[in-house]
């Protein structure tokens, strides 16, 4: 892909093609101000100013182009990525126009700019490549802080886009040393006997796996001592395949992108670094395959997780809580100020949503609050559901002390979250997301394929919390 620091440049009077921005309210002004050849150009691409339309108008020996916008949310972050799809490869400069009174910060926009050139070309062999599009800006300090978010987004959508036979448990260890090669961190993986005694769910839902991709916990810490400690935990299911609870093959089509959460963690964890976010990070991610084969963890066997309760297996196909589970665990065990862990965790969120808005739980309203205004700042909705308390005796056990999976459809998102609230500290500051980390059909700036869906919100919430009065 483009280096993502070539789509967006500081303006500084380079020779770029025009960009003017028309709401439905402005077209006809705009039309009046043209003259006939270009009113003709304009209809004849049935150009009405409608959020996301484009027109080519000729203009002496060049042309400009037109981006229709929204009224009401006329600089949001993908108001821009329609032009960034359908425009031919140049440079470019929104610029004002006689009908509007200045030119527009478009500072907002530059991450959907740079998001909707996105594309997925490991597995290509024709070697096509669309030539960029590269938008000039004044927003000068804004320029660095939307390649990263931007790049955040790639970074999520390559890891689940990638299918689970090259994006496995070890594969995410690569990503994790990558990150903490390039940054300075410190990392410790642990596998085999020792992930078997420290981390015994991890290692109960992996050890089906073949040795090439056996279970491991990734841990990464970064930052001065002195600093409020941050926990980031993300569920790396490379692959699910229910286990003996097995999916039906409709059911596994989208495994490869159990890991999402994985991938929103380690993305959160890249900018959190990249930024040098004043915080103490600590990132937690366990990885594994749930496997099928005569070593497999079975219905109606008991666990002994990492904090020592006993978890009776109702459901080998809820496989994401358990290894949660023992991560939360050692990531409460410093006692972080604040805890964010990501997971694909639950069908019954997606059914609660859809799939654009992860459902998050915390236990402080705050919190809940300030996530919310982060996502809505970012053009990154979440929504919350709620951790409520009567729902706890859905994971009642006859002979251990929870069972994995309740045994009626009823608030499923919620009763996997307070399976998670039983494993994190008590009066930690806690943010679970239950996301789906994939985008069923395109939109503007949006592929169809691996998507970051509340990374850019939990980023505002840590800028917002953490970050030194300048």
């Amino acid at each position: 892909m483009t280096d993502l620091n070539a789509l967006i440049q500081p303006d500084r009077g380079q020779k770029a093609i025009a960009i003017h921005l028309v709401a439905k309210p402005g077209l006809d002004a705009v039309l009046r101000s043209l003259n006939e050849g270009q009113r003709a150009a304009i209809a004849a691409q049935k150009f009405e100013g409608a959020a996301g339309e484009l027109a080519i108008v000729p203009d002496g020996l060049g042309w400009f182009a037109l981006g229709g916008i929204d009224a009401r949310d006329a600089l949001g972050c993908w108001c821009l990525a329609r032009l960034a799809e359908g425009l031919p490869g140049g440079t470019y400069r929104v610029v004002a126009h006689a009908s509007q009174p200045g030119v527009p910060r478009i500072a907002a926009a530059l991450v959907g700019w740079i998001a909707a050139q996105y594309r997925f070309d490991r597995y290509k062999t024709d070697g096509a490549n669309t030539d960029p599009r590269v938008l000039l800006t004044t927003e000068v300090k804004a320029l660095a802080p939307a390649v990263a978010e931007a790049g955040a987004i790639a970074l999520v959508r390559d890891l689940v886009n990638t299918p689970a036979e090259d994006m496995g448990p070890a594969q995410l260890e690569t990503e994790a040393r990558s990150l903490a090669k390039s940054f300075g961190a410190e990392i410790h993986v642990v596998a085999g006997d020792a992930l078997e005694r420290d981390y015994p769910m991890v290692h109960a839902v992996g050890r089906a796996a073949s040795r090439h991709h056996a279970p491991r916990l990734i841990e990464l810490e970064w930052g001065d001592v002195r600093h409020p400690r941050v926990a980031v935990v993300g569920k790396g299911v490379c692959f699910d395949s229910g286990g003996l609870d097995i999916k039906p093959s409709s059911g596994m089509a989208l495994m490869k992108k159990d890991m999402g959460g994985a991938a929103h963690a380690l993305a959160l964890a890249r900018l959190v670094m990249e930024h040098a976010l004043p915080v103490r990070l600590h990132l937690l991610i366990p990885a594994v395959e749930n496997a099928i084969s005569g070593n497999a963890m079975r219905p109606g066997d008991v666990l002994r997780s990492r904090q020592g309760l006993s978890i009776e297996i109702t459901n080998t196909d809820a496989e994401g809580r358990l290894v949660l589970g023992d991560a939360l665990t050692r990531a409460s065990a410093a006692a972080p100020e604040l805890l964010i862990d990501f997971a694909t965790l639950t069908g019954a969120a997606r059914v609660a949503l859809g799939p654009d808005l992860p459902a998050v739980f915390t236990r402080r309203d705050d919190t809940a609050a300030a996530l919310a205004t982060a996502g809505l700042d970012r053009d990154d909705p979440v929504w919350r559901l709620p951790l409520h308390d009567g729902y706890r005796e859905y994971l009642k056990s006859d002979v251990a002390d929870m069972v994995n999976s309740h045994a009626t459809g009823f608030a499923g998102a919620t009763v996997a979250a307070l399976f998670l609230d039983r494993f994190v500290g008590e009066g930690i500051d806690w943010v679970h997301y239950d996301t789906f980390a994939w985008r069923p059909t395109a939109k503007p700036g949006r592929p169809k394929g691996g998507e970051a869906l509340g990374l850019r919100a939990a980023w505002g919430l840590l800028l917002a919390r953490f970050e030194r009065a300048t």
